[in-house]
């Protein structure tokens, strides 16, 4: 076992629409200090890069002397990355991050080794490392929010595909005519993303469905949230649990989708709309055995993330570890 001073460090990033969250990780995924900096207090390229040299050098104080130098940073970013060259093509939802070369500006002016990925990839590199992927050789990592992301691991690797942007689960195509969207027609987001959710709830309100939803959000069709609906599902509401099991199904069209292509052992689904806990999942193994045929269908297994929050920076930190 290795003395505790000298076992390794990195320092993960996770570039967010709301906060940049950065941490100081060591080599058995524990975090050891954080930094939290609010995304919009960095706002362009400039800024951000002052910002994260801010956390860097607090993560640095906090350091256990006598631990070595650090091993470097990986950053996990909301948009679509080329990995070898650490570009990034562009960025969801934050403007002004179009074809930048981030991993040689920051090691440039941090003097270390960068690592730059998809934040879902690095959270999937996390789960699958220390969390509920840990157990299997290969696996689907989805996450529920905003929007649906994805990564995948086949072997033990995450695959990343020819041009290091595999694994959108959100926008695989679930119905021939479906919604539109700029990444094309019928994507599993236009269906079970937060906005999309809360949308098919107050269209049914409005419509005059009586529901518990409706009370939990004080009769204010505008306060209706993804947390209040899994509320009133969990309160045995029948417009809330509908709207679960629709959700569920969309997702079990993907993923029926996804196993007969690569037959992964797991589905590791994280973020907000994961926590709702049976009233998704309990239908979601249910529809994805009724898309599957039998053989398919008993050896998946589908779990919650475990690492919650410090899935991205663990998870990028663990990357830039891993060279």
């Amino acid at each position: 076992m290795k003395d505790a001073n000298h076992i390794r460090h990195a320092i993960g990033v996770d570039f967010g629409g709301t906060f940049i969250k950065m941490a100081l990780v060591n080599e058995r995924g524990e975090v050891k200090a954080r930094v939290k900096i609010p995304t919009k207090e960095a706002t362009g390229q400039e800024a951000w890069l002052d910002a994260v040299g801010r956390g860097l050098e607090q993560l640095r104080e906090k350091k256990t002397p006598g631990s070595g130098a650090l091993s470097g940073m990986g950053v996990g970013v909301p948009g679509f990355v080329d990995f070898e060259r650490g570009f990034i093509y562009d960025l969801a939802n934050v403007p002004g991050w179009t074809n930048v070369h981030l991993a040689p500006r920051l090691e440039q002016r941090f003097g270390l080794h960068v690592r730059v990925d998809n934040d879902v990839n690095v959270m999937v590199l996390g789960e699958c490392t220390y969390g509920a992927g840990r157990a299997y050789q290969h696996a689907v990592f989805v996450t529920l929010g905003t929007g649906v992301g994805g990564g995948i691991v086949i072997n033990n690797q995450l695959f990343r595909g020819a041009h290091s942007m595999a694994g959108e689960i959100g926008h695989v195509s679930i119905r021939m005519d479906g919604v539109k969207s700029p990444q094309g027609r019928g994507g599993l987001e236009q269906y079970v993303g937060n906005r999309r959710i809360v949308e098919r709830a107050v269209q049914a309100l409005q419509q005059g469905r009586p529901s518990l939803i409706l009370e939990l959000a004080q009769g204010d069709l505008n306060a209706t949230t993804v947390e209040l609906i899994a509320r009133a599902a969990q309160q045995g509401d029948a417009l809330a649990l509908e709207i679960f099991d629709f959700v569920a199904d969309c997702l079990a069209a993907a993923f029926a989708s996804v196993t007969y292509l690569i037959q992964p052992q797991a589905f590791i689904i994280g973020g907000g709309v994961a926590q709702s806990g049976a009233i998704l999942f309990d239908p979601l193994r249910r529809h994805l055995a009724e898309r599957l045929s039998p053989v398919f269908a008993e050896r998946i297994v589908i779990k919650p993330a475990e690492l919650g929050n410090d899935a991205g920076v663990i998870g990028a930190a663990t990357l830039a570890m891993m060279e």
